[in-house]
């Protein structure tokens, strides 16, 4: 089973395509924002110190999410295969995967980009609100409430995060890709980056990732 990297720019889809293509291949799905918030609510001495970073409105230090990563890596459910969400972000985080991989006689098999072109992203991610009572996404093209303003499951009110206004979006967009290029560059000297296209329906785009993840024709 492979080790696989999913990377994709916010709105490309990335959460909910590594969740099907790990079910797909039979390994888990590790998200690192999901490792984060257990932590984090279980009050682990990683969640205590990943905590402090985020009540100053820091970013947790490569130290705290690699340990929080390799320590999910090392369960026996993954000790053959996973699809990482999130992780990793830096090239540091690259090389610490690297190196405990390689303890284990394994690897990344690929890194996969969901490429996305900033138009859809924009489209995506300003069009998005969510319920201030229970949290429930909705996209007001694909996804919209059944009464405008209210929330499906709750009745709550809908609001739209500031990050999700257009102009926001843009910028956020140039930040990953700014952010992200060293890891990019990083998985293509390596011969394991491979872009796929993210538009289209899940199940499309799936298959896509599925066949690039295998490396068979699509």
């Amino acid at each position: 089973m492979p080790y696989l990297v999913l990377l994709g720019a916010p709105g490309s889809g990335k959460g909910t395509q590594a969740s099907v293509l790990a079910k797909a291949l039979g390994v888990p799905h590790v998200a690192s924002g999901d490792l984060l918030r257990a932590h984090v609510a279980q009050q682990t001495e990683l969640g205590r110190m990943a905590h402090q970073y985020m009540t100053r409105g820091e970013l947790v230090p490569d130290d705290v999410t690699i340990a929080m990563v390799m320590e999910r890596l090392d369960q026996p459910d993954a000790r053959q295969g996973a699809v990482l969400d999130g992780f990793p972000r830096t090239v540091v985080q690259a090389e610490a995967l690297d190196a405990r991989l390689a303890e284990r006689g394994a690897g990344v098999d690929r890194a996969l980009l969901l490429v996305v072109p900033d138009d859809e992203l924009v489209r995506r991610l300003a069009g998005r609100w969510l319920c201030r009572q229970c949290g429930a996404s909705y996209h007001e093209v694909s996804n919209p409430p059944r009464q405008p303003g209210r929330c499906d499951r709750c009745g709550g009110p809908l609001f739209q995060r500031d990050d999700d206004t257009p102009t926001v979006v843009r910028k956020r967009l140039a930040v990953f890709r700014e952010q992200t290029l060293p890891l990019l560059d990083y998985y293509r000297r390596q011969g394991k980056l491979v872009e796929v296209d993210g538009v289209g329906e899940i199940a499309q785009v799936r298959e896509a990732l599925l066949a690039a993840a295998l490396g068979t024709p699509a």
